[in-house]
């Protein structure tokens, strides 16, 4: 759950882990240990994690990417390069504790309809010149959340609404949600276009 900002020994945040006894304690106080990544059930698509090879990190993000596509419109292709750009292949701090794969953030305190709570991290802007800050960021209860939230999220947000005029052009649908704000990097388009061409991630756009 979301409460008061805590500035603790491991960080800030407003998220707090409910304990046994039905208390609550800030996360800011609690260190994170590295998760063993549940077996797939049957039919289920669970998405990437950071034990991955950089091959089975994709092979493991098409599917939710390509739901994306059917759900709202966001190209496979972009969805996935995202992941790896903004995750590092999922060995990322706020991937592998947080299940955050797309670096989004919370708004207000609030972590949206679909992630479960807000976690404060140390990072940098670019606007233009980089520097340090602090910055609230979801937490969700499962990859597949993280992924079905990339989606949602440029779906309701009106500024990135030019790029859905190119659901069928990946490499202007990404320069587009960056324009509109997606993220201050100046390089940020070519560094997810690289890894679209790198790995061909364009194969696992559907309408091809």
């Amino acid at each position: 759950m979301t409460g008061q900002s805590v500035r603790g020994t491991v960080s800030t945040t407003t998220q707090w882990d409910r304990l046994a006894d039905g208390h609550y304690v800030s996360h800011a106080y609690v260190v994170s240990g590295a998760v063993a990544a549940c077996a797939p059930t049957a039919g289920v698509v669970t998405g990437p994690v950071g034990s991955m090879t950089n091959a089975q990190f994709i092979a493991a993000s098409v599917g939710p990417a390509q739901q994306g596509w059917r759900d709202y419109g966001v190209p496979p292709s972009v969805t996935i390069a995202q992941a790896i750009l903004e995750s590092g292949w999922g060995r990322s701090t706020l991937s592998a504790n947080d299940r955050n794969f797309f670096g989004i953030k919370c708004f207000s305190g609030s972590p949206g309809p679909v992630a479960v709570g807000c976690h404060s991290y140390n990072t940098s802007e670019c606007l233009p010149t980089c520097a340090p800050t602090t910055a609230s960021f979801r937490v969700y209860a499962t990859t597949a959340d993280s992924f079905r939230d990339h989606s949602v999220f440029l779906t309701t947000n009106s500024r990135y609404r030019p790029a859905f005029a190119h659901t069928r052009e990946a490499n202007a649908f990404i320069w587009e949600i960056w324009h509109a704000g997606y993220a201050t990097s100046p390089t940020y388009v070519d560094n997810v276009t690289a890894l679209m061409r790198q790995y061909n991630l364009y194969q696992y756009d559907i309408w091809r």
